[in-house]
């Protein structure tokens, strides 16, 4: 949830903090905080409640000479409120320390240490610091050691200590930690956005090893009694720092509502091949699954949080159509404390845009420990759901930036598509001709979205019109339900609207008790053979008062004479409609946060990505 950054090298250690946390802010931003080690090896810590700029201008103000190694912090609250002695770093003894996870056991810790009344905040993170000191005898190795040995949890730390100038210690467990030497000198952040700027290779942190920044190395070690050394993959980034920057966009979400396109042409044309006699296939041999064992699968596991649970949802309309192979979709948070039944036979897709999620993660290694393989559907190459799933397919989203997921979504959409009709063809599903016709679908997408994005104006001037809504209600059948569960989050997550989303059918047992005048209610209707039903729905509701946002395809004009307002996207079809009809739900929960003068990037309470549970 949290950003942390090390820095080790020649330049001003302050500058490459404060920028890395700005490149990091996403992760969290109730406070930031950096602490240095200075010229003279004395510890300078600054830190301030608030966004990065807040204590960008502290420093400038503050902190008068040069450090050249340190240690940084944008901070996502669990424990403890959103105050400067609850930022970080946190100080004891010796030992600075900054903190992304959750430490489970910080009461028996401050229990075994006799920490009360030393502890000047409310953080779990505090408490690792001072028994960290408790335990550093002057050797940074076997302290580190021995914390690890203690803590029971989730964590990414980055330490100074006073007597090891120069040198920045970090270790993780779950939590996300990537790391470079460049020719800035040697950087280790919670994600890829904090190096980019200073060099396109990176090697992941494995979990439970050590690493030590110096400015001209960084090194690697095993926890074993001699700390031998380890030595790395080196990965290559496949997307420059421009990419991550906002291009003339007014936020990134808008950027990232722009870059669909492209994103989604990325991920499906690469495996979309043809063979010598002209005919096309799909390719997922990057996978190592073959024909066999997609044709072999008894049932599929679909398995997400947020966004990419959605994505799940909608998946399984789609296999279970086109591939005739029984799906279960499951919320990671809860898919472990159910004790779910698991055929051998089975397969696991994990979905996840960071490939860091806590819940997924746990989900993936309990699949794993049951013997049944697992397939990750994620888009930053190298996490630890990539690292650990059996297999793997990368969605070439590029960064995402904005909290509110969008171009991630899409993208996990067409690989699920990829996946879908695959399975189709193997499991003998599928005709020639209806595989053609959905490949033709498929590469057809990119340039729909383009078209849907054109009308975005229109978009605009009814959000305009809304945004001063208190309920909103999102209703459909079949696929379109899987598509409102996402537009209803949207809104919610950066309008903070209530909003809530419904399976039309299900309006007459209890949700339209909620509708009255005032209430916007957004009805999807692109599936053909429920159409006739989800506009009867739609009657309903405008006959007690809602305002009605119609979704649905051109040539479906007789829906203007029952809704206030429509949007149209192009027809294709029918199972890929819902990567043209989440564009306008995006542009909708943008539209009306920006008119209500919100930070859309940044939404409060959220995070980009969530490493605890």
């Amino acid at each position: 949830m949290c950003g942390i950054i090390g820095y080790s090298g020649p330049l001003d250690a302050s500058k490459i903090l404060l920028d890395g946390l700005s490149g990091l802010e996403y992760r969290g931003y109730d406070s930031a905080g950096i602490g240095l080690c200075m010229e003279d090896t004395s510890i300078c810590i600054a830190k301030k409640v608030g966004k990065v700029k807040n204590l960008r201008e502290y420093c400038a103000a503050n902190i008068h000479g040069t450090a050249h190694s340190g240690i940084g912090h944008t901070r996502w609250a669990t424990h403890g409120g959103v105050t400067d002695a609850n930022a970080h770093p946190h100080r004891a003894g010796k030992v600075t320390l900054i903190h992304n996870g959750i430490i489970e056991n910080y009461h028996e810790l401050t229990e075994q240490f006799h920490l009360e009344g030393q502890l000047v905040s409310q953080t779990d993170s505090e408490v690792a610091a001072r028994v960290l000191d408790a335990l550093y005898d002057g050797d940074p190795l076997k302290a580190i050691q021995k914390l690890q040995e203690l803590i029971v949890g989730s964590y990414g730390f980055c330490i100074l200590f006073d007597d090891q100038p120069g040198s920045v210690y970090a270790i993780r467990r779950v939590s996300p930690l990537v790391a470079s030497y460049t020719h800035a000198g040697a950087i280790i952040a919670s994600d890829l956005t904090a190096l980019t700027p200073y060099s396109n290779q990176y090697f992941v942190v494995p979990e439970d090893k050590i690493v030590r920044l110096t400015p001209y190395k960084v090194h690697i070690y095993n926890m074993d009694e001699n700390f031998t050394k380890v030595y790395p993959e080196i990965m290559t980034v496949n997307w420059n720092m421009d990419a991550a920057m906002k291009n003339g966009y007014p936020h990134f979400m808008m950027k990232e509502i722009h870059e669909q396109p492209r994103a989604v042409r990325d991920t499906l044309s690469p495996r979309i091949k043809e063979n010598e006699s002209g005919e096309r296939y799909i390719d997922l041999s990057e996978t190592g699954l073959t024909d066999e064992d997609f044709a072999s699968v008894s049932r599929v596991y679909l398995i997400g949080c947020g966004s990419a649970y959605h994505v799940g949802m909608a998946a399984r309309y789609v296999l279970e159509k086109a591939a005739r192979v029984p799906c279960e979709v499951d919320l990671a948070s809860e898919f472990r404390y159910r004790d779910p039944i698991l055929e051998e036979s089975g397969l696991v897709i994990i979905i996840s845009q960071s490939g860091e999620t806590a819940d997924s993660l746990a989900a993936l290694r309990l699949c794993k420990e049951r013997g049944v393989r697992t397939l990750a559907v994620v888009n930053v190459v190298g996490s630890s759901i990539a690292r650990e799933a059996d297999s793997v397919i990368y969605t070439w989203a590029g960064p995402e930036i904005a909290v509110a997921t969008t171009k991630a979504y899409s993208t996990q959409l067409a690989a699920l598509y990829l996946i879908a009709v695959h399975m189709a063809e193997v499991r003998g599903q599928i005709t020639p001709a209806r595989r053609e016709a959905l490949i033709d679908a498929m590469l057809a997408l990119p340039d729909q979205i383009e078209r849907v994005l054109s009308d975005k104006e229109r978009v605009q001037w009814y959000a305009n019109k809304m945004a001063a809504c208190k309920d909103v209600f999102f209703i459909g059948r079949g696929l379109d339900y899987a598509i409102s569960m996402e537009g209803s989050l949207k809104l919610k997550e950066i309008s903070y609207i209530h909003s809530e989303a419904y399976a039309a059918g299900e309006l007459k047992h209890g949700t339209i008790s909620l509708i009255e005048d005032g209430v916007l209610v957004v009805a999807v209707a692109t599936q053909p053979e429920l159409f006739e039903k989800e506009v009867s729905n739609m009657v309903e509701v405008r006959s007690r008062g809602a305002s009605l946002f119609g979704l649905t395809t051109y040539g479906q004009y007789a829906i203007e004479d029952t809704v206030n307002f429509t949007v149209y996207v192009p027809r294709t079809d029918p199972l890929l409609t819902t990567s043209l009809a989440v564009v306008p739900l995006q542009l909708l929960a943008y539209y009306i946060s920006c008119a209500k003068g919100l930070d859309v990037d940044k939404p409060r309470n959220l995070a980009k990505s969530v490493t605890v549970e």
